[in-house]
């Protein structure tokens, strides 16, 4: 498993929740750099952090990223969306394709981006945030839009590990952040990271 110490990783979403704590957390573990892009990037008090502009579910964005970011080593697929209603009979067809292009068509595309900057180099990491919700159907789009993420996981380790990347998914339940609970009536809204 690679180590941190000395890594250069970009963590989508950076701006609250887990983003945000990835991003203390791969400080504390020794990273050298860490991009924190969101679609309005935050100011940081740290000089090793970057803010980059990025919005997952924009190409041109996605390319601007990958231009502004050649030395990553370590990237944390960790934006996301919830839709309004965890049923996928009462959720809007346009809130169901909202949530797959920021859960699924995000990260894989992501993922497909970065791949030769992370084969470049040695030692090189992908992680995709995942959720217990994908193993289960109770969070309706959301849950199937993680699910469809996990088997995409899984095709891009296939596909990185002979390139020498290393490709894991992390499967989380409730953490203690800003998001760490499954909607249960319309207060919903697009993260803001």
């Amino acid at each position: 498993m690679p180590s941190l110490h000395g890594a250069v990783i970009l963590v989508t979403g950076a701006n609250g929740g887990i983003g945000t704590h990835s991003v203390h957390q791969a400080l504390a573990r020794g990273a050298a750099k860490v991009y924190a892009p969101a679609r309005t990037p935050r100011t940081w008090d740290d000089e090793r952090v970057v803010p980059l502009t990025l919005d997952v579910t924009d190409g041109e964005s996605i390319a601007a990223a990958v231009a502004a970011a050649p030395d990553v080593t370590a990237l944390i697929n960790n934006a996301g969306a919830i839709p309004p209603s965890a049923s996928l009979l009462e959720v809007t067809e346009a809130d169901i394709r909202e949530n797959m292009e920021i859960n699924f068509f995000g990260p894989v595309l992501l993922a497909r981006a970065f791949a030769q900057v992370l084969a470049a180099n040695p030692r090189s990491i992908l992680v995709d945030a995942h959720s217990v919700a994908s193993w289960y159907g109770f969070g309706g789009a959301y849950s199937a839009t993680k699910a469809a993420l996990w088997s995409a996981t899984n095709s891009l380790r296939l596909g990185l590990a002979p390139r020498g990347v290393h490709v894991t998914g992390v499967h989380m339940g409730n953490v203690q952040t800003a998001w760490p609970h499954m909607p249960t009536g319309p207060r919903w809204r697009r993260p803001t990271s």
